[in-house]
């Protein structure tokens, strides 16, 4: 079964610094029939003005994951990490029992656009960590790229849960296919452009698919240069 979430029904904030669109409940946005899905929690599609960002602010036992499509995010935090997030970096933050942090916009000119991620991990308590790293378009062009997994295979990030996660950067009539983990679940995510799924579902930027019961999937790009995120929850 494959129940979509147009990108045009998502909550919204919007503030003078911040256009931030939320696939689930989040903030202000109550929506009881979008809490989340498996242990995803939180997908936001943010752009920060410049110059602006979230102050600091903290956490706790979530694993947070920012991905950075344009611009550059400047990071810094209690365990004493700074860093710059550009396009191609994949940043996740596990909160454990606690962590303080601020996100800003690290151009004076330029806005950045990211989606933020939250995953409820599996062990509650830990102690908090970081980690960053680069995947090139190169690695995931006409191709599924592991970014993130509970064991940091293929030299993705290491996530506290069971899920697996995938990028693609497709160009128009290429196709990528995923036979899913047992639990036959995923999510996708379409970050921009637009592909299609399955025989002809068609996905545009900002909208999301909740596939179950689903023994695989495949995305065939609409648009050159259409990237989109794989969250598979099958373990």
């Amino acid at each position: 079964m494959i129940t979509l979430r147009p990108a045009q029904d998502r909550g919204q904030a919007h503030f003078d610094w911040l256009d931030s669109q939320h696939s689930f409940s989040f903030g202000s946005y109550y929506d009881p029939q979008h809490q989340g899905f498996a242990t995803l929690r939180v997908i936001n599609e943010d752009k920060i003005q410049p110059a602006q960002g979230f102050g600091t602010h903290g956490h706790r036992d979530m694993e947070i994951i920012t991905y950075v499509l344009e611009g550059a995010l400047e990071h810094k935090d209690s365990l004493g990490n700074g860093s710059i997030i550009r396009p191609g970096d994949v940043q996740r933050m596990s909160a454990g029992t606690g962590i303080f942090h601020s996100e800003f916009n690290a151009s004076r000119s330029e806005s950045v656009h990211l989606l933020q991620i939250w995953i409820l991990p599996n062990q509650t308590g830990l102690p908090p960590s970081y980690e960053q790293t680069l995947f090139s378009p190169t690695s995931k062009q006409n191709q599924l790229r592991l970014i993130g997994t509970p064991d940091g295979r293929e030299g993705s990030v290491t996530i506290g849960q069971a899920v697996d996660l995938y990028a693609t950067i497709l160009d128009a009539e290429q196709s990528v296919s995923h036979a899913l983990g047992d639990r036959h679940r995923a999510w996708i995510q379409v970050a921009r452009g637009s592909v299609t799924l399955g025989e002809g579902i068609l996905l545009s930027a900002g909208d999301g698919a909740a596939l179950t019961q689903e023994s695989s999937l495949t995305l065939t790009g609409v648009a050159d240069q259409s990237e989109v995120l794989v969250f598979d929850f099958g373990h």
